[in-house]
Parts: structure tokens; sequence; C-alpha cells
């Protein structure tokens, strides 16, 4: 499969918005982040740095089947600390290989390490398929008559 592009173009379609919280904010106030912003996941931030990302996955899995609350359980307790971060210079097939063995959705972009940007596997299929539709529309004019040589 051919998936042109990095990760650059991607961030260059979305908003420049990156929406955070601090590791010591409760997760219900990050899980009201992520409602009013329509995302799933925030990065975890002290001043400038990623010290973890929390998502509704980590939020269902370390809240709610533990039975723990979520308006005394800090974003710290449950964040996940080991996160996995790539650059705008990434080629979009590598990060999308990336995502799938590391079994992760969202992905903070980093240039000399400040935060520009975070892509979702959603923002990546989301590029497949257009660069997909692209490929096909040139096809369909060559194949019509539409080459020029």
């Amino acid at each position: 499969m051919d998936v042109s592009g990095t990760i650059r173009a991607i961030l260059n379609q979305k908003s420049d918005e990156v929406f955070s919280i601090s590791p010591d904010a409760t997760v219900f106030e990050a899980v009201e982040i992520m409602d009013a912003k329509n995302v799933g996941a925030l990065l975890v931030m002290e001043q400038e740095g990623v010290v973890g990302i929390i998502s509704e996955r980590d939020y269902t899995r370390k809240v709610v089947l533990r039975g723990k609350r979520s308006r005394e359980t800090k974003v710290a307790e449950i964040m996940s600390t080991n996160v996995t971060v790539t650059h705008p210079r990434e080629p979009v097939e590598k990060c999308l290989r990336l995502m799938t063995d590391k079994h992760i959705r969202h992905l903070p972009v980093l240039e000399d390490d400040k935060v520009v940007g975070v892509i979702s596997i959603g923002d990546l299929v989301k590029h497949v398929i257009s660069c997909q539709s692209a490929a096909i529309a040139h096809l369909e004019h060559y194949i019509h008559g539409g080459y020029t040589g």
C-alpha cells in the first residue's frame, strides 16, 4: 500500500490546538475536557513537557473496572507514562505501523522537544483514504483518455 506524505501534511489539515491537563487534576476533570473538546485523549503536561497521556481507555480500564472514583483519582495515578512520540517529518506509513504494533491510538508530535500537535489513528486513516481516492481519480482520468503524455 502506497501511503505517501509525512505527519506534517496531516498536522497542516488540523487545528494547531493541543489539549492537555496537569497530572494533579482529577480524572473527572480530564473526562470533562475530553467530552467538551470531543477528543479521546489528553496530553499530561508539566510546564512545557509531556509526562504522560490519559485516554478514554485508561479511564475505563483503570477507574471504572477497578471501582475507583473519578472525582477522587488523580490523573497521575492512571495516566500512561511510557509515551511514544513522533516528529513532523516522520512518514505516515511508519506512524501507522508504530501505532498498530504498539496498540496506541494517539501520538504526540514533537519538534525540537516542543509539542506541535497530536495525531490519532483516525487522522491517519483519513489521510490514507484521501491518498487512495486521489490515486483512483488519477487512474480513472488516465483510463478515459486524459493522459497527455
